[in-house]
């Protein structure tokens, strides 16, 4: 068979991925996101199927090289027909907060407010139109970078005055709505085949707003840097996760996103506003880092299923057949135990994942 090729950046985030692989004896290849290059005359690749875990934060990371360069590389793959998993249109919804809105809106579904702008002379404006405290929030971020967090107008335009706030790699960003959290968490839903695999609620460290490294949580004017829930971080970031069992219709329209981008596998986060208890979708990551102590948390370890679709989009295994929500199924599930790992693999060999 020919190998299945795991497409990264980052040196240790995949180190459960790599060792399910090696467990199950399965031949593979590491593919380097920020020293890559492909030849668009090729006709075939020698692997049977490429997983893309690239993340958009590379450039923290001195590879902002390999951003778009992903991008085409995957839409090159897809037009000479090789397996992606999660391929160009999940990545570049990823790498585009604002298109991620455009998304939502069109699917009818709740996000926080939210004016898009390319320059910083349009931010005050932008605000002057939503409710204080706004987050001005980079357009291509990830791991919650380029977030800062502003009380009131006169926090923000002092930022601005002193050239202070920044739009991110591409000066895009977003202008939005900063939602006091319904008891103190965001939720992340985590899918698999475009169906929910497991959700987990994530809370900051007690008395603050951030989600971000304790050393990093303010600047030194005391600007709060807001970060997206990075579950895998939690523990020295001082954050507390727990499983969590979100209600049908906020998971049916995870599900829904997922399927309207193509995601194979990744994180649908959501926040309920405690002014007015709405749910609001704000974050799609094609990325998923799974929450650390798995199988104490949520009930099982999602590297199994995961490594078990991807064997199924290399032809080694029968795919699952869709047997409606995952919310029925998988995961931490309404109503039901946290199935075991073992039992979801077993269901996705019969076809009923």
């Amino acid at each position: 068979m020919k190998p299945i090729a795991i497409y990264h950046e980052h040196p240790d985030w995949f180190r459960p991925l790599f060792a399910e692989l090696d467990r199950r004896k399965l031949p593979y290849v590491r593919l380097d996101a920020s020293a890559h290059s492909y030849d668009p005359a090729e006709t075939e690749v020698p692997w049977s199927v490429v997983v893309n875990r690239a993340s958009p934060s590379a450039y923290l990371r001195g590879h902002a090289q390999s951003t778009f360069h992903t991008l085409n590389y995957f839409r090159h793959l897809e037009r000479i027909g090789v397996p992606v998993i999660n391929g160009s249109k999940p990545y570049e919804t990823e790498i585009s907060k604002a298109w991620q809105l455009d998304i939502l809106r069109s699917l009818g579904l709740p996000y926080p407010k939210t004016i898009v702008v390319n320059s910083t002379e349009r931010v005050l404006e932008a605000a002057s139109a939503l409710r204080y405290p706004v987050l001005v929030k980079a357009n291509i971020g990830g791991s919650g970078a380029g977030i800062v967090k502003y009380d009131d107008e006169a926090a923000l335009r002092a930022a601005l005055d002193a050239g202070r706030v920044a739009l991110g790699i591409v000066s895009v960003a977003l202008v939005q709505e900063a939602a006091p959290l319904r008891d103190g968490h965001i939720t992340r839903i985590e899918l698999l085949g475009g169906k929910f695999l497991y959700a987990i609620d994530v809370f900051p460290a007690e008395g603050s707003f951030d989600l971000c490294p304790a050393d990093i949580c303010q600047t030194t004017r005391g600007e709060s840097l807001a970060r997206a829930a990075c579950a895998i971080d939690a523990p020295k970031n001082g954050m507390t996760v727990q499983g969590a069992t979100p209600p049908a219709h906020i998971i049916a329209g995870a599900e829904r996103i997922a399927q309207a981008i193509g995601l194979d596998i990744g994180g649908i986060e959501y926040l309920v506003d405690d002014r007015d208890g709405q749910h609001y979708y704000y974050d799609v990551n094609a990325l998923s880092n799974f929450v650390a102590d798995a199988p104490r948390v949520i009930g099982f370890d999602p590297w199994q299923p995961f490594v078990d679709f991807i064997e199924a989009r290399a032809g080694l295994r029968p795919s699952p057949k869709p047997s409606g929500s995952g919310a029925s199924r998988s995961g931490t599930r309404p109503g039901r135990e946290p199935a075991s790992s073992g039992a979801y693999a077993a269901a996705l060999a019969r076809g009923e994942g």
